[in-house]
């Protein structure tokens, strides 16, 4: 075996190999558009065409001589290949500067010069100034090869002045695989003029392939990540906005009346008030996390305005002394708010709530407890609907945890354990 031999059979079973591979993934892989699935599984498939073709026509070639005929076939259909496989770089070119094909000029151009390639190519089939078949050589150039490959050569060479000229429209990954990619093709294109050099060509067109394959999906991925935040951050903001607090007009009402007995106490009512609504729709408008020093003072705020109606019945204690940490907007205030309104809406009895916050050498935790009711299944799920869209948006954010479990001594326990970062 000749080294010639070798080298074709070593090159043709590595891209056999490497296109075979990317047809599987680029037909199955989640993260291809449509359009780019179709793109690559077809110039995937032609590849491998060819190279199964030209791996045939190789052992043809050094084993079986006599079988010209069969070679004949052969080599028209690679070459006939072969014009798909250089001109779909064009496409690509064309497509990711979001422009219409029908439309392009280098399309058009492209277009006439396959016509051309084509009008050359079965000609040769006729003649012999191209390149002819014998028993005993089987594939001999003609006098004119060079004139059949040279619009290969012009497509290649007309794709790169595009990409030059388009540039900026590309994005950054893709220009650089392109000038990575067209000199080569264009270099094996004009060696193939005069050398047998097809199995160097599908090597250049493979690793083209298979560049480009890696490049969209990651381009498609980042997108799709991209796309999955924002989906995520808007989810965040109507989970938030659907928390919004019901009581405004209940402590309208109470303010109305404040201001005939208790001047002074309107007054605290409504800065606590104006307080808390000013944490809740800044906290409705922000996508990050906060300081917890805001959250509670948003909670605090909160409870103040509630105590102005039930200072009888509603007491809280804070156990506070660790606060350097950030967490989502709005969740200690809802988790409160909710013991509040179950507690408050289930018995007259007075209800205590305590809040706790320490550190760990994992997590910062927050707990929530009540000496209300509980949550039981007659609760219509209201508790566990709210507490839940609490767990969407820390888990969304940063990866946070909720719990709730009942109080040995009769109410409920809420958890939220954040991660130290």
């Amino acid at each position: 075996m000749t080294w010639y031999e070798i080298l074709a059979y070593t090159v043709s079973g590595a891209l056999f190999m490497l296109t075979s591979i990317g047809i599987g993934f680029s037909f199955y892989s989640p993260a291809l558009d449509k359009w780019h699935r179709r793109y690559l599984v077809t110039l995937f498939s032609i590849q491998l065409v060819c190279i199964t073709l030209a791996f045939i026509d190789a052992i043809i070639f050094f084993r079986s001589p006599t079988l010209f005929v069969l070679d004949r076939v052969i080599n028209f259909i690679v070459f006939f290949l072969m014009l798909p496989l250089v001109s779909m770089a064009a496409v690509f070119l064309v497509h990711s500067c979001g422009e219409d094909w029908r439309k392009s000029p280098l399309i058009r151009i492209v277009f006439g010069l396959s016509i051309v390639y084509l009008a050359m190519l079965i000609t040769a089939e006729f003649t012999d100034v191209f390149y002819q078949h014998k028993d005993e050589e089987l594939f001999i150039r003609g006098p004119l090869f060079p004139l059949l490959v040279a619009p290969l050569v012009a497509i290649a060479l007309l794709t790169f002045v595009g990409v030059i000229v388009k540039r900026k429209k590309l994005p950054r990954e893709y220009y650089s695989a392109f000038l990575a990619f067209l000199p080569p093709l264009a270099v094996a294109l004009f060696v193939h003029m005069f050398v047998l050099f097809e199995f160097f060509l599908f090597l250049a067109v493979g690793l083209w392939a298979i560049v480009i394959l890696a490049l969209v999906v990651q381009k498609n991925t980042d997108e799709h990540l991209r796309q999955q935040k924002e989906i995520m951050n808007q989810h965040a903001s109507i989970l938030m906005l659907q928390m919004r607090p019901h009581f405004i007009y209940n402590t309208m009402t109470s303010i109305y009346y404040l201001c005939d007995q208790d001047p002074a106490k309107a007054k605290q009512v409504t800065v606590d008030f104006t307080t808390y609504l000013r944490k809740n729709f800044t906290a409705i408008a922000s996508d990050t996390l906060i300081p917890f020093t805001d959250e509670l003072e948003h909670t605090r705020a909160y409870l103040s305005v509630e105590q102005a109606q039930f200072e009888d019945s509603l007491f809280v204690t804070f156990d506070t002394p660790h606060t350097l940490f950030r967490l989502p907007p709005l969740t200690l205030q809802p988790i409160v708010e909710n013991a509040v309104k179950h507690g408050m809406r289930e018995t007259n009895a007075p209800i205590h709530i305590s809040v706790t916050t320490r550190k760990t050498d994992k997590a910062n935790e927050i707990i929530v407890e009540d000496d209300g009711p509980g949550i039981t299944p007659s609760d219509n799920n209201e508790p566990h609907i709210a507490l839940e869209n609490i767990r969407q948006r820390l888990e969304m954010m940063c990866k946070g945890t909720l719990s709730f479990s009942p109080r040995e001594e009769g109410g409920t326990v809420v958890k939220v354990t954040i991660p130290l970062t």
